[in-house]
């Protein structure tokens, strides 16, 4: 009861009751012992995304199977994936590093209107493509990240999940933003236009997604950067600020030809997020439709390969499961003492996070900026005095 209602203080009192109320509605679908709300809402990337198109892929097969409708709201964005789930609106979001940022309170997450989120994950997507990678021009002399230098880059507006995993493979050479010529664009469209209309140097995608064949078959083409696994200095680099960013050989990969496979990173995508706070019932039981039916629906879209239940890290995950997800575990005998030990860290991370924000936020500054960077500190001083990784000191 004292996790629930230190989860519920995050969320405004009637978002905080519609989200619990999503997972209790009154018509549920009953079939092969799994039981479902009659309509399940997801948050996702928007049309066209790898993302988007694995939902739509789950979706089918709910459908048939048990007569789910399973709603899936674009978003923009990272907060307007987010905002949907806070608001009761949506029960799941089918997003990335996003709900890193959200645990954590930083970046867009770092504002007054949020401050670090009770999340918590279902399942997650670990393709046999890659999460996130830089793609260039195909006939470009850009053969590394360190030849960024210097080079038009994207900065996607309201998108700090995608905008820091771009920070995190600059530090892999050693580059900061004050190293490239930063575009800032509106959304993530715009940015594939952008790149398309000769206006940016590199653009970031997910290596197996549905919009790079578009990109692919432009008059440029496009190339992938790869980062060496070899260069421990420079995958250092990498982890001391996203643990959950790992060294990946990429096989799945759109508009190359991936050999053996490229060197890259990634992490989970889609990765279904949830509140504390949402119904354990709901949690386990689309744990489990998703495990049972992955035959039905992994070759519906790229990267279905993913959610299968041996890549799901439970030992080492950044952002703890959900009750219900790992009542689910339990019954599969996949539960170890290493992913207990591990779900405990990681949820005494969010409650030194979330003690560290009422604290700060009691008497913060009134000016945005000043805000931002006093949380920052606070942010950093409550986890170092804990004993867990900071990630980062400042913006």
């Amino acid at each position: 009861m004292n996790k629930l209602n230190t989860a519920l203080r995050q969320i405004p009192v009637a978002s905080a009751a519609a989200v619990l109320a999503l997972g209790m509605t009154a018509g549920v679908t009953q079939a092969k012992d799994i039981d479902l709300p009659n309509t399940v809402i997801w948050s996702a990337y928007p049309t066209g995304t790898t993302g988007y198109s694995q939902a739509v892929g789950i979706g089918a097969v709910l459908q048939n199977e048990y007569g789910v409708n399973l709603r899936v709201i674009p978003g923009r964005n990272d907060i307007g994936r987010f905002e949907p789930l806070r608001r009761g609106r949506a029960q799941f979001v089918a997003g990335g590093s996003e709900a890193m940022s959200a645990q954590e309170g930083i970046r867009d997450f770092g504002t007054k209107e949020w401050g670090p989120q009770p999340v918590r994950s279902g399942l997650w997507n670990m393709a046999d493509g890659c999460s996130f990678g830089l793609q260039v021009h195909g006939d470009s002399d850009i053969e590394s990240v360190a030849d960024l230098k210097g080079k038009r880059v994207p900065f996607v507006q309201g998108a700090p999940a995608p905008n820091a995993g771009f920070e995190y493979l600059l530090r892999y050479g050693d580059l900061t933003w004050d190293d490239v010529e930063v575009v800032e664009l509106g959304g993530y469209m715009n940015m594939i236009e952008a790149f398309l209309d000769n206006r940016l140097d590199v653009k970031w995608n997910a290596c197996n997604s549905a919009a790079l064949h578009r990109v692919a078959n432009a008059p440029r083409g496009i190339r992938f950067i790869e980062f060496p696994h070899d260069n421990k200095e420079a995958v250092a680099r990498v982890s001391e600020q996203a643990p959950w960013f790992v060294p990946h050989l990429a096989t799945d990969v759109v508009g190359v030809d991936a050999g053996d496979g490229i060197e890259v990173f990634t992490s989970p995508y889609p990765m279904l997020a949830v509140y504390s706070a949402t119904d354990d019932d709901l949690v386990y039981n689309m744990t489990k439709a998703m495990h049972i039916h992955f035959d039905d629906y992994q070759e519906s879209a790229p990267g279905m390969e993913g959610w299968a239940m041996d890549r799901q890290k439970i030992e080492t995950s950044f952002v703890p499961f959900h009750d219900g997800a790992v009542e689910y575990f339990k019954e599969l005998d996949l539960w170890t003492d290493a992913a207990q030990a591990n779900h405990d860290l990681q949820v005494r991370r969010q409650e030194v996070l979330i003690a560290a924000w009422e604290a700060y936020t009691a008497d913060a500054p009134s000016d945005d900026d000043e805000f931002a960077n006093g949380w920052m500190a606070a942010r950093y001083e409550a986890l170092t005095e804990n004993d867990l990784i900071p990630l980062m000191e400042n913006w």
